[in-house]
């Protein structure tokens, strides 16, 4: 059963999820685009199954507490910085971090910035930042694939074409890989004044300053072949920016959405990375 917690920090107050009990393991989870905490659900349930804390924060934007206007609000040095103050205001020095989508590009530079403070980083679908510029330069595939991103980047038209016929392009977003329960959450929530916008301000914020660098924490890294977003060569090539010790798991026909598709799969590989460090 998973408990609904208000996070405050000096930024606003996030909303979370979370299950197991409180001296177990700690774990943040974040979700990505256009999704929300409660894509973590069926993971959370198996976490703490394996007596883990785990607390999944619907993040910056995501909770109406903590939504800025204002797309450089939404920098990837703010984001980090609230991975950091959730993590305090629970209480955790070092702690498991585990992301997919954009909240794995937030891990990766949590990684970057604070070695101290992760026990281990888990990145779901996302490579290492500095991969996928790589690849996003050298490789037509992945560059095509990247398209969307600056699309998305338009304010107020890609919020009209989003949110017509009841947002339609967001539920064909999910490719019939995401229950269709699920998918009337993220789009309830998505409906809530300002959500939309705020969600896209990720991609609005412009790019990070500074090159991230190697990674010196224990990394898994997992990458399916169905992923529409993000191609092979970036995926392969993300164990050359890992210095600590690397896992990459590869999932056959899951597509993007792997925490919602295959959970099962996801958290005994993720248990396995946990125990081995």
């Amino acid at each position: 059963m998973t408990d609904h917690l208000s996070i405050p920090t000096p930024a606003g107050t996030f909303d979370a999820i979370a299950a197991g009990p409180e001296d177990g393991r700690p774990v943040l989870l974040l979700h990505g685009f256009p999704e929300a905490a409660i894509a973590w659900e069926d993971v959370l349930y198996r976490l703490e199954r394996e007596g883990v804390r785990a607390v999944a924060p619907d993040q910056r934007g995501y909770s109406p507490g903590v939504r800025p206007e204002n797309a450089v609000d939404y920098g990837i040095d703010d984001l980090v910085g609230d991975v950091v103050a959730i993590a305090d205001e629970l209480g955790w020095g070092r702690f498991d971090l585990v992301g997919h989508d954009w909240g794995a590009a937030v891990a990766w530079h949590t990684a970057d910035q604070h070695p101290d403070r992760l026990r281990t980083l888990t990145a779901v679908s996302t490579p290492h930042p500095a991969a996928l510029a790589e690849a996003h330069k050298t490789d037509e595939d992945q560059h095509l694939r990247s398209q969307y991103m600056t699309e998305w980047r338009q304010p107020r038209t890609t919020e009209r074409k989003m949110s017509a016929n009841n947002f339609e392009a967001i539920r064909q977003m999910f490719d019939y890989r995401v229950t269709p329960g699920r998918i009337a959450e993220y789009i309830l929530r998505l409906s809530e004044p300002g959500a939309l916008t705020a969600a896209l301000n990720w991609y609005r914020a412009g790019k990070p300053h500074g090159r991230i660098g190697k990674i010196d924490v224990p990394t898994l890294y997992v990458w399916s072949t169905e992923d529409v977003a993000f191609g092979s060569v970036a995926a392969l090539d993300t164990e050359n920016w890992v210095s600590a010790a690397y896992r990459f798991e590869m999932f056959e026909d899951v597509s993007h959405w792997v925490l919602e598709e295959v959970p099962d799969a996801l958290t005994a590989v993720l248990l396995e990375h946990l125990g081995a460090h």
